[in-house]
């Protein structure tokens, strides 16, 4: 524990994770029970804490604390991705600095530079996660590019291999110019983006034209054909016929083919098979050539003519320049499309023929179908079902190699006799096995980084080696994840799982939704409204911002985040705080050196309505709590906690307490025992949402109670108790706290101290026959408060009357109040604000305002008029008060 009795959460987070971490806590040695494990999704190596991976290790660590306490074996498995693409990219621009290249230093040194920069920063983002608390395994924390994750890659690579799912083939990919590597279609983000659509017009070799449309004038170099669809009339009479291309003064021919869209633009396309999917399919089916216009780095090549050597963009403009001069574009019109990007550093990909491994998906695909269509593995939210299903039903071959240096190298080698095949094997191989050569070179290319990252939830446990962490702790449990890597990852890993352990990877997946700001944007740096976690770690704590992060979480949908979002959290913090020190307090004012609280019979029994009454009302929350987090509405849970910890511990049983004085008997002996219990049962039950505070807390408790366990972790997870079955004290209470609301409102409302002590009665109003009853109103609401006759109250002017059920209740105002002077008062202000309200829904009701009005003013005027309806509803009941009707 730490020392201060202020709250200060720097202190007790950087102490108590300390403790976790070095008693091994969250570390399971034994192979017992019934285990639940979490992998987390491996955070890239160049990453930092954001906001999203915040959310997203919130969940796992609340799950993770959740089932410990609820008597699973827990295992959260900690690890990081080499991320290819994204950590070459950084090392490449750190390099620049430096005024060098990766090509000026060649591949091993390049490579050693990567590894300098992953041992310099790679653990920073594991370092960030646990200032947020993580209850990760961090012995067993795992690397991408581990040895014996590399041994699992080439395994998978091999056994594939071997099966006939890998092959290299030439095919059009996804090519990114700016890292100069190709990219699975996963990897691709499309934009919509302002263009323009452009009619050009192509000379027919026997005079006249057949205009195109298209949005990428640059590649006409590289068309082979015009392409019409065989039921346009239109184009019936140019079948067959020759172009001649402009530029480079090639014949290509008109064809006939289905595919075309006889809507877009004039009916007729341009064919390009080396730089379009769609004309590549076209291509194939009518065996026309590929001529490649540009080359790696999105320049035109020697194919491009007068126009080799240009960016692919500039060329686009002196193109449609030079088609000007030659009369050769009909119009231009401006067009929105979809473009699609590289999902790393955003440049606009290109269509390229590469040759290029593959992995035949679609036998790989099915039992990842069969287990979801079985109901045996379920997503949360439900409706991602639909998602999951829809692309491997229609999933298309996986583009795995990459022409980047970092990364898991193919394990592939070739023979320098070209007639040999290539070889696939998980060692380096020593000679050719078809001719003895020993002239091997391997393959250049490194695998897709998701490659290694689908074989995350068996490799990390050593596999293809057969460990005992593999056979107890696979499958594992619960997947959390976001939306955005469902195909990437998600679903690949379901396939792997079943590929190489013939089982699912994991039972239920949960998909949180995006972070965004409160205008519904994503949060980005380049927007200026990311909201950096770590900022808000070291200013208000982790626990703020666990809370008022998972608090606005809702199940599956996006999170939009206000600024302060953690002031919430932190207010809450401090509440808990100060009731645990008014609750030390009066311990030690009560001389309560030991409470017993684990045997709840030696202070249950003789308990009076307010005792009965908290316990009820914790013991429903027990079984909510519990069903929020078993369907994974976390923010539910957070709330219910909230307001039963705030609200009815706080605000209404210890306000209760303390009607008694000091070492009264059944204060110690029942009301003692129950503050201590209701707040030992809220600190579990807040334990897995707000970890650090809530077990410096149970920490405390230790001195005055026969808690023994090491850490809150350790201890047992409430349960719903059939002891504290007080049905009847809840409704009750409620009574009782609905009349005391009441009066205290006609305090707030006539500006009477609350302290003032007022003279109340009541008649008409069964539930409260006992004297328990209304001494507790008399207490909270600072009133004496009996029983009368009808008659008395409804005729005396100096009383206060409002109307309750079947009968009434009254408070005496004699000499703190002119009843009349204050009916007047409020018949003034009535008639003050029916005016401006008659006013307000006039032009609401006038078609010329709504009409002409701007949107922002019709919606400030209705806001208006509802705030002023909810005056006037207000005074009338408070002018019922001073009438008695």
């Amino acid at each position: 524990m730490v020392e201060s009795n202020r709250y200060n959460p720097a202190e007790i987070e950087t102490y108590w994770y300390k403790q976790w971490e070095q008693s091994g806590c969250f570390h399971p040695e034994e192979y017992s029970g019934i285990p639940y494990v979490i992998v987390i999704p491996p955070p890239n190596i160049t990453g930092y804490l954001h906001i999203g991976h915040a959310l997203n290790n919130t969940i796992q660590d609340i799950l993770i604390r959740w089932k410990k306490m609820s008597g699973f074996n827990t295992l959260w498995v900690p690890g990081t991705d080499h991320a290819g693409i994204a950590t070459q990219n950084v090392v490449e621009r750190e390099l620049m600095k430096q005024g060098l290249t990766r090509e000026k230093l060649g591949r091993e040194k390049f490579l050693e530079q990567v590894w300098l920069w992953r041992e310099k920063y790679g653990n920073r983002i594991i370092e960030q996660l646990k200032r947020l608390g993580a209850a990760c395994d961090w012995q067993r924390l795992c690397f991408t590019m581990d040895e014996n994750f590399s041994l699992a890659v080439s395994t998978v690579f091999v056994r594939l291999f071997e099966k006939g799912l890998i092959y290299r083939g030439t095919r059009i990919i996804n090519w990114c110019p700016r890292c100069t590597t190709a990219l699975s279609d996963e990897e691709v983000e499309y934009k919509e983006e302002n263009g323009e659509l452009f009619y050009l017009r192509y000379p027919l070799e026997d005079g006249g034209f057949i205009i195109v449309a298209t949005t990428r004038p640059e590649t006409m170099l590289g068309d082979t054909a015009v392409a019409v669809n065989p039921s346009d009339k239109r184009y019936k009479h140019v079948i067959g016929k020759k172009i001649r291309l402009p530029f480079v003064n090639r014949l290509i021919p008109v064809i006939e083919d289905q595919q075309v869209e006889i809507e877009f633009g004039t009916g007729a396309v341009k064919v390009t098979p080396s730089h379009d999917p769609a004309d590549y399919n076209i291509g194939k089916r009518h065996n026309l050539p590929s001529v490649t216009v540009m080359d790696e780095k999105g320049r035109m090549n020697e194919n491009a003519g007068e126009f080799a050597g240009l960016d692919r963009f500039e060329c686009r403009k002196k193109i449609v320049e030079a088609l000007k001069n030659h009369n050769l574009i009909e119009k231009i019109e401006p067009y929105t499309h979809r473009v699609g990007h590289c999902y790393r550093c955003h440049t606009v990909i290109e269509p390229y023929i590469s040759k290029q491994w593959f992995v035949k998906m679609k036998e790989l695909a099915q039992p990842a179908i069969d287990v979801v269509m079985k109901g045996e593995l379920k997503f949360y939210p439900e409706r991602w079902t639909k998602n999951y299903l829809n692309w491997l039903n229609n999933i298309e071959d996986w583009c795995i190699s990459r022409q980047i240096w970092w990364g898991h190298r193919i394990p592939v080698w070739y023979c320098e006799n070209e007639n040999c095949p290539p070889i696939a094997s998980i060692q380096i191989p020593l000679s050719c096995p078809q001719c003895g050569s020993k002239n091997l070179t391997q393959d250049e290319d490194v695998l897709d980084t998701w490659f290694s990252s689908w074989l995350w939830p068996f490799a990390v446990f050593k596999w293809p080696k057969k460990t005992k962490d593999l056979e107890y702790f696979y499958p594992t449990s619960t997947l959390v994840t976001a939306q955005e890597i469902l195909f990437f990852w998600v679903a690949r890993m379901v396939m792997a799982g079943f590929e190489f352990m013939g089982e699912k990877p994991f039972s239920a997946v949960y998909i949180h939704g995006t972070v965004r700001d409160e205008t519904g944007r994503k949060m980005s740096k380049s927007l200026g409204n990311a909201i950096d976690p770590l900022e808000i770690i070291d200013k208000a704590g982790a626990d703020a911002l666990r809370f008022g992060l998972i608090s606005l979480t809702a199940f599956g949908q996006d999170v939009f985040l206000p600024d302060k979002f953690y002031v919430k959290g932190r207010n809450f913090l401090n509440k808990i705080w100060n009731s645990f020190r008014y609750l030390e307090m009066v311990l030690e004012k009560n001389n309560c050196r030991k409470v017993e609280i684990k045997n709840v019979e030696t202070f249950s029994r003789n308990l009076q309505l307010a005792e009965k009454w908290i316990l009820a009302v914790l013991n429903q929350k027990v079984k909510h709590i519990t069903e929020c987090l078993e369907s994974f509405r976390f923010n539910e849970a957070a709330e219910s906690l909230y307001e039963f910890f705030w609200h009815q511990y706080c605000d209404w049983y210890i306000e209760m307490t303390k009607r008694f004085p000091e070492n009264d008997p059944y204060l110690v002996s029942n009301v003692i025992p129950v503050l201590v219990y209701v707040m030992a049962k809220s600190l579990q039950l807040l334990h897995p949402f707000i970890p650090f505070i809530t077990e410096e807390l149970w920490n405390r408790m230790k001195k005055f109670t026969d808690i023994s366990e090491r850490f809150i972790v350790e201890s047992v997870w409430p349960d719903y108790s059939n002891i504290f079955n007080f049905d009847d004290a809840i409704e009750k209470m409620e009574q009782i706290k609905k009349i005391v609301v009441e009066i205290r409102d006609v305090k707030t409302t006539f500006k009477i101290p609350v302290t003032r002590k007022l003279e109340a009665s009541y008649y008409g109003i069964p539930e409260l026959i006992s004297d328990e009853q209304r001494q507790m109103i008399e207490f909270l609401s600072n009133t004496t408060f009996s029983p009368e006759e009808k008659s008395a109250s409804i005729s005396d002017k100096n009383r206060l009357v409002r109307t309750w059920k079947d009968g009434y209740f009254s408070l005496r105002v004699e000499g703190i109040l002119d009843i009349s002077v204050e009916r007047e008062k409020l018949l003034n202000e009535k008639n003050k604000i029916l005016k401006i309200f008659e006013q307000t829904e006039k032009k609401l009701s006038s078609m010329d305002f709504v009409k002409r009005a701007p949107e922002q003013v019709i919606e400030k005027t209705k806001k208006l008029r509802d705030e002023l309806e909810y005056e006037l509803k207000k005074i009338e009941k408070n002018l019922q008060l001073l009438t008695g009707e």
